[in-house]
């Protein structure tokens, strides 16, 4: 029996794709003409096109038509964070390396290495287990480490998203998360950040299969969950039991914030993901997954058919960086800098009538009169910062993420200088 659902229109013309049955180029029938064909609504058609145009399978060309899109390299919002390269990067969204911990001593006590006697060893250090569970937000029925939060990510969006799921995220998001919800399919619906009443109706309204969340330091408006936030999202949740949480804490040991999680009220339906790049760097590639078996158990199993497990080499370094007196002095020292340099930005950006929230983490998102003329006006100042549209599901030209991480001093010069070009509107003059 064909499935005449949205979401089984949608994968039967991929297939057609994939297979060469409907070449790149090739126009597509009307909506209506495809509703008719297949004694289906139109609503329904409509949005199956909607899915495919979101996975980049097929595109519009007005009133021209629909069409299969050509092969061809998909235009990420991820490729469109940075700018040109220019004296002074903000754009980025790394930590500061100088505020990472060393990692020498680190290497030099993990000693040679030898942390694998097989193939199917289990995936996680014993040792690096215990400590991760000793710091989990709540109690995980599994735990597992993957090479980096958006791997984890990746692999739990594998696991637990199929091809027209609806999916509920932050408004507004990282946008590699939009990019790999779009790869697979997914139906994203945005709900602006703190809105639980909004929540609630797009709970209602979509029957999600997942909701993915940043419970703190969020990117890039750096707002943090509270306890009771968390306590009143998990009490909307627990009249929706079909949906997956899945929290990103990607700031992990830098964030002001304490840590948080609606698994502290749902840990049956909640996936953790404990980030360390930017609290340990970036190039240890490592974060740890914890929450319902069927979950990690699915996203391990998946991983023996690729690399396995994460280097048990960066684990130790990882193990000996979370129990190292001097390396846990080293990333509180950070944080509290991270906390100065975010608050002094933003005081003196106050100061000068502009805008902006940087409440954690080392991001602050700075409200514009236009997003591409205050980026303009930053690279004659020889200033990068990264345009806020990839992070909206909206179209909007409102704000700009800078990086205030890696401003350590001279905030009043910065703030003069992002404050002037937060209210440039040069466009009517071109």
């Amino acid at each position: 029996m064909v499935d005449r659902s949205a979401r089984g229109i949608a994968a039967a013309v991929s297939r057609l794709v994939t297979a060469g049955e409907l070449p790149g180029g090739s126009r597509l029938p009307t909506v209506r003409d495809v509703a008719r064909e297949l004694g289906v609504s139109p609503t329904t058609v409509s949005e199956a096109w909607q899915s495919l145009l979101r996975a980049g399978a097929i595109q519009t060309r007005g009133r021209s038509g629909t069409f299969v899109a050509q092969p061809g390299r998909q235009q990420l919002r991820y490729s469109q964070m940075s700018g040109p390269p220019l004296a002074r990067d903000l754009s980025t969204g790394v930590p500061d390396h100088d505020l990472l911990p060393d990692l020498t001593d680190a290497l030099k006590r993990v000693g040679d290495g030898r942390l694998t006697s097989s193939y199917l060893d289990t995936p996680v250090l014993s040792a690096l287990e215990d400590v991760l569970r000793s710091r989990w937000p709540f109690e995980p029925a599994a735990l597992t480490v993957v090479d980096g939060a958006m791997d984890a990510l990746d692999r739990i969006t594998g696991a637990v998203v199929r091809f027209g799921d609806r999916v509920i995220v932050e408004d507004p998001a990282f946008p590699p998360m939009l990019d790999l919800l779009d790869t697979v399919g997914a139906t994203v619906i945005g709900v602006p950040v703190g809105d639980i009443p909004e929540m609630r109706r797009a709970l209602r309204s979509a029957a999600p299969a997942a909701l993915f969340l940043q419970p703190r330091a969020h990117n890039p408006t750096g707002t943090s969950m509270s306890l009771p936030q968390a306590a009143e999202l998990a009490d909307v949740l627990s009249g929706f039991p079909d949906v997956l949480i899945v929290e990103d804490d990607h700031a992990g040991d830098i964030a002001t914030a304490p840590p948080v999680s609606v698994g502290r009220h749902l840990p049956s339906r909640t996936v953790h993901v404990a980030g360390f790049s930017k609290s340990h760097g970036p190039d240890l590639r490592l974060a740890a997954i914890g929450g319902p078996a069927r979950v990690i158990d699915a996203v391990a199993d998946r991983r023996l058919l690729g690399p396995g497990w994460s280097s048990r080499l960066l684990q130790g370094v990882l193990l000996d960086l979370l129990t190292s007196p001097a390396a846990i002095t080293q990333v509180t020292v950070a944080r509290d800098e991270y906390a100065r340099r975010r608050s002094g930005l933003c005081a003196a950006l106050g100061e000068r009538g502009a805008r902006a929230t940087a409440d954690d983490g080392i991001n602050l998102w700075l409200t514009v009169a236009n997003q591409q003329d205050a980026m303009v006006a930053l690279a004659g100042h020889g200033i990068t910062v990264a345009p806020g549209s990839p992070f909206c599901l909206s179209p909007t030209e409102d704000h700009v993420r800078v990086t205030a991480g890696l401003v350590a001093d001279g905030f009043d010069e910065l703030a003069t200088i992002l404050a002037s070009a937060a209210s440039t509107v040069r466009r009517g003059y071109r």
